[in-house]
């Protein structure tokens, strides 16, 4: 397969997800395979923030690269923890000589054969989800051909883990709002049975319910469940007296 047939590839791959229903963790793994195959890196590993804000590692190309993030992760410092924090890419052209990286991190990026590293961060506009860190061989610079074509990468990733997120977030609230429709059916049929049953109007039904509720610190879903479902409410009428 030519690059250019393994590059188109690796971008509808990449798209697929963003209209698919797809697990957030394969599409990070895609792009760490897509960096690897399409990039003349020797490791690629993919770290996304949590509800915190830490970031942990999701996906890797190997062993050495698990190491690593790992590391970053544990001693907060590296280069993903600058590209995350800036939003901007940080690049590292020769570890044996870079003073801006914490020693254990170079240590044991030299000890796995790593000369070369980068960070690209995950963002769309002004949010940052996380970072595409990538390891090289050999020292030297990266050309500007293939940090385009890995910050293009990562965008395309980035899109479809954003829209996951917003989804995710759509669908919280769709459920909040539904649990609160449901929640005023039901309220509405208990203040319904204390209106029959006490032979007073729905607001003074719901009166009673709700000082109920607050008197015996329970909820008022909850406790209109149990009217409901014919518990005794003696004790509700006996606040009226």
């Amino acid at each position: 397969m030519t690059y250019c047939e393994r590059l188109a590839q690796a971008f509808v791959r990449l798209a697929d997800t963003v209209v698919a229903d797809y697990d957030a963790a394969e599409l990070a793994q895609q792009l760490s395979d897509s960096s690897l195959s399409l990039l003349p890196v020797a490791a690629a590993g993919i770290m996304l923030s949590d509800t915190t804000g830490r970031l942990n590692v999701v996906a890797v190309s190997g062993e050495q690269s698990r190491l690593l993030e790992l590391l970053q992760r544990e001693t907060d410092n590296g280069p993903w923890a600058h590209a995350f924090r800036t939003g901007e890419p940080f690049f590292v052209d020769d570890l044996t000589v870079e003073q801006s990286c914490r020693q254990e991190f170079t240590a044991l990026s030299i000890e796995c054969g790593f000369r070369t590293t980068a960070a690209l961060p995950l963002r769309l506009r002004d949010e940052r989800i996380g970072v595409l860190n990538l390891f090289v061989s050999q020292a030297g610079p990266m050309s500007d051909t293939d940090i385009a074509m890995a910050q293009a990468l990562a965008d395309v990733a980035t899109i479809g883990l954003v829209q996951q997120r917003i989804l995710m977030h759509s669908e919280l609230i769709n459920q909040q709002l539904q649990t609160a429709l449901n929640s005023r059916v039901v309220i509405e049929q208990a203040k319904g049975v204390l209106a029959e049953r006490g032979h007073i109007d729905i607001g003074r039904a719901f009166t009673l319910l709700r000082a109920h509720a607050r008197r015996t610190n329970q909820r008022l879903t909850e406790l209109a469940h149990a009217v409901v479902d014919g518990a005794d409410t003696v004790a509700i009428f006996d606040q009226a007296i």
